[in-house]
């Protein structure tokens, strides 16, 4: 089980290597954090976080990626959320 110290590290470590413009590698990670490789890829929630670190980085590079990102960013934006519209119906009605 991963301690809440140890996964902020983790996550403080990708988010220094995508602001230096650096590649999220567990060898990467492991040099920035002190924990060894094999600590990181056995942990499933840490080796989630450097996968999810690592395909962010990858889809927001291309053009493609970009593209994608903005159009699920516009497609969350223009659909109201359920609550919005209960609020709204409550409000009418009134």
């Amino acid at each position: 089980m991963t301690n809440t110290s140890t996964l902020n590290t983790v996550e403080r470590a990708c988010a220094k290597l995508l602001r230096n413009g650096q590649a999220v590698t567990f060898t990467a990670v492991a040099a920035h954090t002190g924990l060894g490789r094999t600590t990181l890829y056995r942990d499933s929630m840490i080796r989630g976080v450097i996968e999810e670190n690592r395909h962010r980085a990858a889809a927001s590079v291309t053009i493609t990626g970009l593209t994608d990102e903005i159009a699920t960013l516009r497609a969350e934006i223009d659909t109201p959320s359920p609550r919005a519209c209960g609020a709204t119906k409550n409000n009418s009605a009134s």
